[in-house]
């Protein structure tokens, strides 16, 4: 009996020894096992929500409202007076005059506004540039144009003068600015770019007698005949970077016209670059034509700068405060008309509707839900804030005060030119004068720079937005399956290599290698595509159809050669596929912290693909055939081609459309154009060579 219950004891003491020899993982291992294994489940789930959250952004969108306190709008009463208007009459009436009846108006007109501004007791200067077009450059996506810019050759052809006046502020240190633009092009003076003059003249002409300017004005009278953005630009250059070698520059008095502008005018106008403080903002005055009569006179706010850079919504707040509740004018964002009358747009704000409304019966306090409309509307504008932003190519010429930092927005004026008299024009002067000088008060009153508000939201409305914190909801609810599923697919290659060699040793570590490989080559080929368009463009005579069809011949037979010669190893689909879902994550990622709206874009177009896509032998009828629609969507080219025929934004024809949209990209050096060619292309080429895997 003894021995019997000896054995017992022993055979229980060696069991427990070997339960206690297997150890239990910790929770969040077993979660992440659990996950990995019902990755299909958590794939679909996660795809739905993704979708889910980005339709319900109009819904979630709050309200806009004036974070920094300092700024305090609408706390003093407007000070422009008729006298102020009266000389902004008899200063645009000026201009036209001259328009008419001069013959050198590229001298008289910058001339006229020059003494102008000194009468007005400016400092006025002439900044001399030369216009750079906009070429496509490998090192301008890391580098500034300003190198390039030293071997341009100096002629007076190619060279402009802005005109800038600055007051002095009575109570200022000489350490901050706020600058006025206003754009014009004095070869063709049009009626809109002379009242956008007059506007800003009338708000100078006050800022010059008033005692509580703490802050530095500065009027920038931009010469826009070769473009907006390049005037803005060069002037923000020299303002910053001065150069040293004078290169920007051409010497007063080496053109016929420059020394008759510095001969006919008095001395107080400098030739030399004069320079204020810090700008802690700038606002960009436009007149646009209402056209259509009965249309709504709305405020156009447009405030996208390159790669989706957005000014401070503190700025935009305190502009629609001052127009709508202190001038009675609406305003408005940009919106995509052609979303207004989709029907399953309405079809999804009345389900939103719905669903608001019986929350609302359950509990009073739940605020879900909007009127269909809003929702329509809220949608039509979310989609116009998503494009601009990942176009990565600024709305105007603010655009260029953001790659210095500066807060700036373009305000556009509406205005019914055909049917202006006198009256009216005196009226829309006051208006606008009045609502520029009370963005300039509450601007005036900042003690320090905005930084109180969000940097990082989009709009759905003028006086609607949502934070970064909500809308990367979607885009990591859309993520989320990519390393699961490259988790998943490692995982069941290992056991896929083991069964078929009959391995029964650990899996080796480094067999991730093999797919890294190839790859490397696919990712540096996406390299040199993106860098074919700087030799492409060299081809003299060569048409827009012509050059993309040399780029995509040259990109497809690099690609052949690199991966016959490089990237030829054989290697399981599934380990193939989890390294290409991995890297594909990575570059999303890295894209959302650049340009968020591009990487959600590149999300919808890119998650789907990398889930669904399988070997055709693999994989069913039904299947492949999806999988082929996917692989067709996904090619940038047919994306966009897609995406613009759905939104109805056609305005072009086939590839040349296509080529010009690309030239656009690279010509701004937007970021768009690095992630198609090295992060979107090479996902697709990737994912076309897995559907087309032997196994």
């Amino acid at each position: 009996m003894h021995l019997v219950a000896d054995h017992r004891r022993s055979s229980m003491a060696t069991t427990s020894e070997k339960v206690e020899e297997t150890p239990k993982h910790r929770p969040i291992v077993r979660i992440g096992l659990f996950i990995i294994a019902n990755t299909l489940l958590v794939s679909v789930v996660c795809c739905i929500a993704g979708v889910l959250a980005l339709l319900l952004l109009p819904v979630l969108a709050k309200k806009t409202y004036v974070s920094e306190n300092a700024l305090l709008p609408g706390s003093a009463s407007p000070m422009i007076s008729d006298q102020d208007v009266s000389r902004a009459n008899g200063f645009i009436d000026e201009l036209t005059s001259m328009k008419l009846n001069s013959q050198n108006v590229v001298i008289e007109i910058p001339r006229r506004i020059a003494l102008h501004m000194e009468n007005l007791g400016g400092e006025v200067s002439y900044h001399r540039f030369q216009t750079q077009s906009n070429k496509y450059h490998p090192l301008h996506f890391v580098t500034t144009p300003n190198a390039e810019a030293c071997n341009v050759n100096k002629t007076c052809e190619s060279y402009a003068v802005n005109v800038v006046g600055i007051i002095r502020a009575p109570r200022g240190d000489g350490k901050e600015a706020i600058v006025l633009v206003t754009p014009y092009n004095p070869v063709n003076l049009t009626q809109n770019e002379a009242l956008s003059l007059g506007i800003a003249y009338s708000t100078f002409s006050l800022l010059s007698q008033v005692s509580w300017l703490a802050k530095d004005i500065i009027w920038l009278a931009a010469d826009s005949q070769y473009g907006q953005y390049n005037s803005v630009a060069a002037w923000l250059r020299e303002y910053h970077t001065p150069s040293v070698d004078g290169f920007d520059k051409l010497p007063s008095g080496s053109c016929v016209h420059d020394s008759e502008l510095d001969m006919s005018i008095e001395t107080k106008v400098s030739d030399t670059f004069r320079r204020a403080g810090t700008m802690a903002a700038a606002f960009v005055i436009e007149v646009a034509d209402r056209g259509v009569e009965g249309e709504q006179d709305a405020l156009n706010i447009y405030a996208e700068a390159s790669n989706g850079q957005m000014p401070n919504l503190d700025l935009i707040s305190v502009l629609c405060y001052m127009a709508v509740y202190e001038q009675g004018l609406p305003v408005q964002v940009e919106k995509l008309v052609s979303l207004l009358d989709s029907k399953w747009l309405k079809f999804i704000g009345e389900v939103f509707e719905t669903v608001g409304n019986i929350a609302r019966k359950l509990n009073p306090q739940w605020k879900f839900g909007i009127p269909v409309k809003e929702y329509v509307e809220g949608s039509a504008t979310l989609v116009t804030s998503l494009y601009h932003q990942a176009l990565g190519v600024p709305t105007g010429s603010h655009g260029a005060f953001r790659d210095y930092q500066v807060d700036a927005i373009t305000i556009e004026f509406p205005l019914k030119l055909s049917s202006i008299n006198r009256g009216r024009q005196t009226e829309f002067l006051l208006e606008g004068g009045r609502l520029i000088e009370g963005v300039v008060r509450c601007v005036n009153n900042l003690l320090e720079k905005f930084h109180q508000s969000f940097f990082l939201y989009l709009l759905t409305s003028s006086n609607k937005f949502i934070s970064v914190g909500v809308y990367m909801i979607a885009f990591l609810l859309l993520l989320a399956p990519l390393p699961v599923l490259a988790a998943s697919l490692c995982s069941d290659a290992k056991k896929s290599i083991r069964e078929s060699e009959k391995i029964s040793k650990p899996f080796k570590s480094w067999s991730w290698l093999h797919p890294t490989k190839t790859i490397f080559i696919v990712h540096l080929w996406g390299v040199i595509v993106s860098l074919l368009p700087y030799f492409i463009c060299q081809i003299p005579n060569s048409q827009p159809a012509s050059r993309l069809l040399i780029w995509a011949s040259l990109s497809l037979f690099i690609l052949i050669v690199l991966i016959l010669f490089f990237g030829g190893c054989s290697t399981h689909w599934a380990l193939l596929k989890s390294v290409t879902v991995s890297t594909t994550f990575i570059g999303l990622c890295l894209m959302s912290i650049i340009n968020f709206a591009t990487a959600e874009i590149g999300a919808l177009l890119l998650v789907p693909l990398c889930l669904m896509i399988k070997p055709w032998r693999l994989a069913g009828k039904a299947h492949s055939a999806f999988n082929l629609v996917l692989v067709v969507i996904g090619f940038p080219g047919a994306a966009f081609f897609v995406l613009k025929s759905a939104f109805g934004l056609q305005n072009g024809s086939g590839l040349v459309e296509f080529w010009y949209w690309m030239e656009s990209l690279w010509a701004w050096n937007s970021a768009t154009y690095i992630y198609i060619c090295m992060v979107h292309l090479p996902c697709w080429v990737l994912c076309v060579y897995i559907l087309l895997h032997p196994c």
